[in-house]
């Protein structure tokens, strides 16, 4: 009997195959590079003892070394090219079947995306609606059977960096209800998007454009009114998308957005990202280093463009309201550690777009604090849910 074949999608054997790869090309890579770093600065000390008197030890010692991470690696290799083969016959479960799974494959999209798009794109994650943990297609009948209690007031929710659209519901226990629960009781009809965040976001921000246009040409009723809210970059994912060019030929979705909502949007930079690309430059001036500097360095795109977040080039929608919300493990976002560590990973001045020198990126925006929260408090926090029903109402 032949074994069963599971249902198209990348599958855990695309994940083993991908993390095969990555321990040869990061994880052995580097140990041999830093190995041989230290080596070679001891080898030195050493000939400089001796007046250079015998290379035999440093030459059997390279030897070996180079000969065991090779053959570390080969096997890695060979392995990975045997995943490859068994996932290309659909063998194995699914990645996307499991909660679990879908984590995985967000967060590496996350961190790599980019380079799965070139190299795996089986296992690049595309933009779309997603309802029940699949991809909603942007269809008449498709919508129109997903969504049957469709609404003409429409709000989109993008995730942030590595998350994906169940992260919408973290503390509902706790909380008792969701953001897009409590706005479907009040006319609105919620849709999640699942997002590749390793891409550029200019590129996510052109993918969005296309996708909202489709859904509102295909949208079982007319669209009256659009709401964006993003969570971190995807804030930034919105932004992108209202800089781009609407087609002449179609109707302009950007005139219907009458809100946006950002929370925990780093439009000036995230420090942590400021720290990774830092610390990658700086690990590798040193040989013995430089690895880790490389590992750094494998990052996204996405990742990328948090360093600098977006500039005054991408101006706001002349008709849509703006809210901008941020968080502070503080109680006041005016302490010292509030004001510096913000939520984690975003201060208050980025969060609000506004520089150094007093300049806004959003001139006249209401903007709320949260205090006593962190980053990913904002996904579900009961004092944005009260504000989002105001500024939607």
């Amino acid at each position: 009997m032949s074994p069963t074949k599971a249902a198209p999608g990348p599958g855990v054997l695309d994940a083993l195959s991908l993390l095969s790869e990555v321990a040869d090309e990061l994880v052995v890579k580097s140990v041999r590079d830093t190995h041989l770093a230290w080596a070679d600065r001891a080898h030195g000390l050493t000939r400089r003892a001796t007046g250079g008197a015998s290379s035999v030890p440093e030459t059997l010692h390279r030897g070996i070394a180079a000969a065991v991470y090779e053959g570390i690696g080969l096997g890695l290799r060979t392995a990975s090219r045997g995943f490859d083969k068994a996932a290309a016959a659909g063998l194995g479960p699914r990645l996307e079947a499991t909660p679990r799974g879908r984590f995985v494959s967000s967060a590496v999209n996350g961190l790599i995306g980019d380079r799965l798009l070139q190299e795996r794109p089986q296992m690049a994650i595309p933009m779309a609606v997603r309802l029940h943990g699949t991809d909603v297609e942007p269809e008449p009948d498709d919508l129109a059977s997903a969504f049957p209690d469709a609404t003409g007031q429409l709000v989109l929710f993008l995730h942030g960096l590595c998350e994906n659209e169940a992260y919408w519901n973290r503390d509902r226990e706790r909380q008792g209800t969701t953001y897009g629960e409590s706005l479907t009781a009040d006319g609105w009809t919620p849709l999640f998007l699942r997002v590749n965040t390793g891409l550029p976001l200019r590129e996510n921000g052109v993918a969005l454009t296309a996708l909202v246009q489709r859904l509102v040409e295909a949208w079982p009723v007319p669209v009256t009114r659009i709401a964006l809210v993003g969570h971190s970059l995807g804030g930034l994912i919105v932004r992108a998308a209202g800089a781009v060019a609407a087609d002449p030929a179609a109707p302009d979705w950007n005139a219907l957005v009458t809100d946006v909502v950002t929370l925990g949007t780093p439009h000036l930079g995230a420090p942590i990202a400021w720290g990774i690309g830092h610390g990658s430059r700086g690990l590798q001036r040193l040989p013995e280093t430089a690895a880790f500097g490389r590992i750094l360095d494998w990052r996204s795109l996405g990742v990328h463009d948090l360093v600098v977040g977006l500039a005054e080039d991408v101006a706001p929608l002349p008709h849509a309201r703006y809210r901008l919300v941020c968080a502070t493990l503080t109680e006041s976002e005016r302490h010292p550690v509030g004001n510096v560590v913000g939520d984690l990973l975003v201060r208050p001045r980025s969060a609000y777009g506004r520089d150094r020198h007093g300049r806004e990126l959003f001139p006249g925006a209401e903007v709320l604090h949260v205090g006593r929260t962190d980053h990913f408090g904002l996904l579900n926090h009961p004092d944005v849910l009260v504000a989002l029903r105001r500024w939607l109402a």
